[in-house]
């Protein structure tokens, strides 16, 4: 697969819609405001008492195909805003409030539920996750849209992250992608989850083009001060995309990523 391509990353802790234009260009077009759909799988599986041994996501796809999607009525995020944001803060409310209206206890396990309050959270698990990957299709169209205006070129949708792993989520947006004339990449569902695999072969790539510090001298100290970036945005946002919420202001603390190695593109290291 070569540049330019578009990647959407739909993990526990953020959402995101890049088009990547090269390696280390990209432009943001979409991020998380408040919760990213993983925190919204999770809790709803620890609400509806699932095993959460292997995250919140598998617990949930099995559950749902037991339930009637269209039994619960949650409204899909964020439709009256024409941007690439996500927001899974108001559906994991509207979750809440309909387990609480049909006095589900998440004490008792699914396992021990009588066949109707089983009944009752396979409706709710399959409610939730139509309208949560409901919300990921509206994003991704409007995305596609905006990335082929700058890149014409795109052919590729890059989904990863933990609940790319999801099968329901995988087959979802591979209608909408195809519908819009790209072609879904997935990474085999075991690296999905595997950030220790995507953050070292980042480095490996940037690696072989150059960009690297030199390693410390020998008589830097042990408690050596370091910047560190937890919101450290890869690129900058879309005009058409940007947001005044909160979180994508405390983002913007530091320069992205992308202008950082253009204002180097002249050095062998990115400072």
């Amino acid at each position: 697969m070569q540049f330019p391509f578009m990647a959407l990353l739909v993990s526990g802790g953020h959402n995101l819609l890049i088009l990547a234009r090269d390696l280390g260009d990209y432009i943001q077009l979409g991020s998380t405001i408040d919760d990213a759909i993983g925190e919204a799988y999770d809790k709803t599986a620890k609400w509806l008492g699932l095993d959460l041994r292997k995250s919140g996501g598998p617990a949930i796809e099995k559950l749902a195909l037991e339930g009637n999607a269209d039994s619960v009525k949650f409204n899909v995020p964020m439709k009256q805003y024409k941007n690439c944001n996500f927001s899974y803060a108001g559906l994991k409310t509207q979750v809440r409030l309909a387990i609480e209206a049909r006095k589900i206890d998440a004490r008792i396990p699914i396992s021990s539920a009588s066949s109707e309050d089983r009944q009752a959270r396979a409706d709710i698990a399959a409610s939730f996750q139509r309208v949560a990957v409901l919300h990921l299709e509206d994003k991704c169209k409007r995305a596609i849209e905006w990335a082929l205006k700058i890149e014409p070129s795109v052919n590729h949708m890059v989904v990863s992250g933990g609940v790319a792993s999801n099968q329901y989520v995988r087959d979802r947006l591979n209608r909408v992608i195809k519908k819009n004339g790209l072609q879904l990449v997935c990474p085999p569902p075991t690296l999905c989850t595997d950030n220790g695999v995507m953050v070292a072969w980042t480095g490996i790539e940037h690696f072989r083009v150059g960009r690297f510090d030199p390693p410390p001298p020998p008589d830097e100290p042990e408690d050596a001060l370091f910047d560190l970036r937890p919101r450290w945005p890869l690129g900058e946002e879309y005009a058409e995309g940007k947001s005044e919420a909160r979180s994508l202001k405390t983002a913007r603390v530091h320069p992205s990523l992308t202008s950082l190695i253009h204002a180097s593109s002249s050095s062998t290291t990115i400072v």
